[in-house]
């Protein structure tokens, strides 16, 4: 759904058990026990330990028949079987915010191919995407992925594969969250 805005609020109980946190770039995050992920509003929320807000957008890097191929065959999130995820808040820097959006685009997808890489862990693991920046977060953008237990080494790979492409170069911040859901 186009700009619904969502809370992670991480805290010391909720929907999903946190099993770690790793700062791979950039000033850490308070440590939580829990997240939970909810539909909300721009109010300012005090919930939680902390609480981070991000916004269902349009895909703003993504051609048309990518678009298509994406929708062929991503799955959505809430997969039963998909009892393990990652919340990764990731900020970029402003020399990649002076670049124009073509040259991000070429960055993105002609050097760092990164639909092609995620397409091929499709539909495997699922992802959503929050845009942030442009409602005064502290991150950019805040990527959720949902997979299961026997899909973990590909989740992997795919961090892997990222984050050595040159687009990766231009993140300042970057905290890798991961979870687990909690059995009720």
């Amino acid at each position: 759904m186009i700009n619904t805005i969502f809370d992670f609020i991480g805290d010391d109980s909720g929907e999903w058990k946190v099993t770690s946190i790793t700062t791979i770039k950039g000033n850490p995050i308070t440590a939580v026990s829990h997240l939970t992920k909810a539909s909300s509003n721009l109010v300012q929320s005090d919930e939680g330990i902390w609480t981070l807000k991000g916004i269902v957008s349009n895909l703003r890097y993504t051609e048309k028949e990518e678009k298509e191929k994406l929708v062929a065959v991503q799955e959505d999130l809430g997969r039963p079987n998909a009892t393990l995820a990652a919340f990764i808040p990731i900020r970029k820097s402003e020399a990649w915010w002076n670049l124009a959006q073509d040259e991000r685009r070429k960055i993105m997808e002609n050097k760092s191919q990164h639909t092609q890489t995620g397409m091929k862990y499709l539909p495997a693991i699922a992802r959503k995407l929050f845009h942030s920046r442009d409602i005064g977060e502290p991150f950019d953008f805040l990527t959720w992925f949902e997979y299961s237990p026997t899909d973990a080494d590909a989740f992997e790979e795919l961090l892997v594969a990222l984050r050595k492409t040159e687009e990766w170069t231009y993140v300042d911040r970057e905290i890798d969250i991961r979870l687990m859901k909690k059995s009720f």
